[in-house]
C-alpha cells in the first residue's frame, strides 16, 4: 500500500520523524529534503506540500522539542499542589529523563548554534515563552521561603542554569565521562542513574531546602 494513501496527520508524522533523524545526525547544513522524504516514505513534492522548506522543518522540530520540554518541567515546578522542594525535585529529574530520551538534542542544538547563529533568535523566542513566566513564579517563591529561613536566597535564573548544565553535560560529553568511569557502573545507564540523583542532591543542597 503506498504510504502517501494514510492520514494527513500520519503523513506528516513520519515526515516530522525521518527530519529528526536527518537533522540530528546531519546537522542543519548536512540535511538534505530528499533524504527525509526517502525515509517518511513520501515524495519530495509531498514533503514540500506539508513543510515548503527545510526552514520550516528545522524550525518546528526545534519548537516541538522546546515545546515539549517546557510542558515537562512546567507540569513539575509549576503544580502549586505540592511542596516546592518536591516540585523541584521533579522537574530535575523529568528534565533529565527528556535529555536521556533525546541523547543527541544537546549536541545538535550546540552545534547549531554555533554554526548558524541565525537560528540563535528562533530558539531563544521559543524558550522565552515558556521559561519567563516560570522563572517569575519560581522566584517568587524562593523569595518567600527565604524570607521565612526555609530556603537560601538565590536567583531563579542562575538556578535554571545550574539544572541544565548539570543535566546535560552527562550527554554532550558522554565519551569522554565514560572513558573516565572507567569499570565503575555496569554500563553507562547506571552511571546516568546515579548521576541524576547527585544532581538532584546538589541543586537542593544549594537551595538548603529544609
Amino acid at each position: 500500500m503506498n504510504k502517501e494513501k494514510n492520514s494527513p496527520q500520519d503523513t506528516e508524522t513520519r515526515i516530522l520523524q525521518a527530519a529528526e533523524k536527518e537533522f540530528f545526525e546531519k546537522g542543519y547544513a548536512g540535511a538534505r529534503t530528499a533524504s527525509i522524504a526517502e525515509a517518511a516514505g513520501v515524495t519530495h513534492a509531498m514533503l514540500h506540500y506539508y513543510f515548503r522548506t527545510k526552514d520550516n522543518l528545522f524550525e518546528r522540530i526545534v519548537a516541538e522539542k522546546i515545546n515539549i520540554l517546557g510542558d515537562i518541567i512546567l507540569s513539575a515546578i509549576g503544580d502549586g499542589e505540592l511542596p516546592l522542594e518536591d516540585r523541584i525535585r521533579q522537574g530535575i529529574e523529568r528534565h533529565f529523563d527528556f535529555i536521556s530520551a533525546n541523547r543527541d538534542l544537546p549536541k545538535f542544538i550546540v552545534n547549531e548554534v554555533l554554526t548558524r547563529p541565525e537560528h540563535i533568535e528562533m530558539m531563544k523566542q521559543n524558550a522565552l515563552r515558556i521559561v519567563s513566566n516560570l522563572l517569575n513564579n519560581l522566584q517568587r517563591e524562593i523569595d518567600e521561603y527565604a524570607a521565612k529561613g526555609l530556603c537560601r536566597q538565590v536567583d531563579a535564573r542562575m538556578l535554571l542554569i545550574d539544572i541544565v548544565s548539570l543535566n546535560v553535560f552527562p550527554f554532550m560529553a558522554a565519551p569522554i565521562v565514560y572513558g573516565a568511569i572507567g569499570d565503575s557502573y555496569e554500563n553507562y545507564d547506571e552511571f546516568l542513574a546515579v548521576r541524576k540523583k547527585e544532581n538532584v542532591e546538589t541543586i537542593l543542597n544549594k537551595l538548603k531546602i529544609h
